[in-house]
């Protein structure tokens, strides 16, 4: 057994199923003991390695289980980099397995030689090492194992090409030989009772609670739901959090931000108190004003407390733990007592008839707010949902109501483009018995993701259920950033950036094996997702979309507002439409009995 073959057999033991790579000559030796191994683990094969790096965090994100991706050296290892930055950042445990050249050959500026210790130090920061001798392999591959698993983190091995033909030989008892082992200890860290106390009074002071959840929630269900209802409190959810609550609680009011909603940020604006959970959401001004509210923090990594608001408490434990802690502490708020659970209902009622009404909205050929808004009565209880960077990511936060065992991510904190597609891929291997659907851009679906149609086609026949939905929004523009162009700059459309081909999506998916549509009708949305929901085989649908519908914020300030006019009285190309679709959408929220 050598090195290369030994490295197999260790993941085995880690019960590692598949692992997300590209070949190399960085890692022909491994190549060849996976041909040795009988492909165990899975080699699962993506056009790019950026796009390995995708899947193995959307089946990181997906399947709450440690992910493995590998490449060659040199420009193997710096594909990989966007994709594992995406997992750094929305903290999704990530393994990679890197080549490189012979270690005779280091330091003599050799083909392809890159310096992967300083390249890799910022993303794998956490742990980054090189194997040079055998018995050093089981204490580094397990360490990275453990490390990204417990710190939610991505890490890093390097194994030069010459060290994988190596004879295995295991670490010795013996000095300066370091032996290892398997597995990770669960631990359930909970805050200090005096903390908790506290925390509790913090909470029970209030009349006008908020609470804001994250993806650490997403284990403490019941706990969050058990909380609210003590404290009488509105939900909101960060985008990563989406999937942390289902949308069809009454007092759930969706996402905040940017790409949230009007309930969301009314919630923040009135509260006074607010007890965030699992949470790092970046925007303060989303946040209640400073000395409006008390506010109590819960995060199990101590390095992600205090930011972002004076909290009054910060309690580092895990968020079930931490709430089953807290619950006996607080103070059942009666029913009646005030108005506020209520105002918060209603509110949030009101803005999904907004939403309804604003995709109800006539627009040039179809508007993708209805596109969207169309796909939630008909989504699977068990669908995994991905959302593309940009334009329809607001879509995705807005109008589609998680509940029973949904799932959904995109790439929350790096906001990368090109993500959508190999997210569900990913996701199709963590669960192979479950619907997939990739909402995404016409930009990044040119950017990578018709590349990665070939994947889906080479592996859905291995799926129980062959059901993987990409829903094209082709509205031949880079969206999100020329809306941030208008409402930022003032600038109008600079069409030599912005502009996008027209791209037939479905005659490319039709001549990969897939089925494909496209769609140029409102009366056609609804009939083309019935038909891909009940396909056998993956489906691309290209909705032709209107590029003037606007992702308005769920509160247009009038700095946002002037500059959008200044961009359209200095001649955009899409003016008119740009005005009278704003003014439609926007008037949505003014109808009596329609707006919050």
């Amino acid at each position: 057994m050598n090195v290369a073959d030994y490295l197999l057999h260790r993941l085995r033991e880690w019960d590692v199923e598949y692992v997300f790579a590209y070949p190399g000559d960085g890692i022909n030796g491994l190549l060849a003991a996976w041909g040795r191994a009988g492909d165990r683990p899975r080699f699962i094969q993506a056009r790019h390695e950026e796009m390995c790096a995708f899947e193995a965090v959307g089946y990181a994100k997906f399947s709450g289980r440690t992910a493995v991706c590998a490449a060659t050296s040199g420009p193997g290892a710096i594909h990989l980099l966007n994709g594992l930055y995406d997992a750094k950042l929305d903290h999704v445990p990530v393994v990679a397995i890197v080549g490189q050249t012979d270690r005779s050959a280091m330091g003599g500026s050799y083909q392809q030689e890159v310096d992967l210790m300083s390249l890799y130090k910022d993303v794998a920061a956490e742990f980054c090492e090189m194997v040079t001798v055998p018995a050093q392999l089981p204490n580094v591959l397990d360490r990275a194992l453990r490390i990204a698993t417990a710190r939610r983190t991505v890490t890093a091995v390097i194994l030069p090409a010459d060290v994988q033909e190596l004879d295995y030989e295991p670490p010795a008892h013996a000095f300066k030989q370091v032996p290892s082992s398997l597995g990770t200890a669960r631990s359930v860290p909970v805050p200090d009772a005096a903390e908790l106390a506290r925390a509790a009074e913090v909470l029970n002071s209030g009349q006008r609670p908020a609470m804001l959840i994250g993806q650490g929630a997403r284990n403490a269900q019941p706990e969050v739901r058990q909380v609210a209802d003590l404290l009488g409190a509105g939900v909101a959810k960060a985008l990563l959090g989406k999937d942390a609550l289902p949308d069809t609680l009454p007092y759930v009011t969706g996402s905040i931000g940017l790409l949230g909603t009007r309930p969301s940020f009314e919630l923040m604006r009135d509260c006074d108190t607010l007890l965030v959970v699992g949470s790092s959401f970046p925007y303060t001004q989303f946040l209640p004003e400073f000395e409006q509210a008390r506010a109590v923090q819960i995060d199990i990594d101590p390095a992600m407390v205090g930011l972002r608001y004076p909290f009054e408490v910060n309690l580092v434990g895990d968020s079930a733990e931490t709430l089953r802690r807290l619950i006996p502490l607080l103070e059942r708020r009666k029913r009646g007592e005030n108005d506020w659970r209520e105002v918060v209902e209603e509110d949030t009622a009101r803005w999904w008839q907004v939403m309804r009404r604003r995709a109800e909205l006539t627009a040039d050929p179809v508007n993708p707010e209805y596109v969207v808004h169309a796909l939630d009565e008909l989504l699977p209880d068990d669908v995994m949902i991905a959302a593309d960077s940009g334009s329809a990511a607001n879509w995705y936060a807005r109008h589609l109501r998680f509940r029973g065992s949904m799932r959904g991510s995109l790439s929350g904190t790096l906001a990368t483009m090109g993500p959508g597609v190999p997210y569900v891929i990913g996701a199709k291997f963590a669960h192979p018995d479950r619907p997939a659907i990739a909402i995404v851009g016409d930009g990044a679906m040119q950017m990578n993701g018709m590349a990665e149609l070939i994947t889906a086609a080479k592996y859905y026949r291995e799926w129980a259920d062959p059901r993987l939905v990409v829903a094209v929004l082709n509205n031949q523009d880079l969206n999100q950033v020329t809306w941030e162009m208008r409402a930022m700059q003032g600038a109008p459309q600079f069409e030599p950036s912005q502009r996008l081909p027209d791209v037939p999506y479905a005659e490319i998916a039709a001549a990969f094996g897939l089925d494909g549509t496209r769609v140029e009708r409102p009366e056609d949305v609804v009939p083309a997702w019935r038909a891909a929901l009940a396909a056998d085989r993956p489906c691309v649908i290209d909705f032709r979309t209107d590029p003037a519908v606007p992702p308005i914020p769920p509160h247009s300030t009038w700095e946002q507002i002037k500059s959008t006019a200044s961009a359209v009285l200095r001649g955009d190309s899409d003016g008119a439409a740009v005005v009278r679709q704003g003014m439609k959408a926007k008037a949505q929220e003014f109808i009596p009995g329609g707006g919050s």
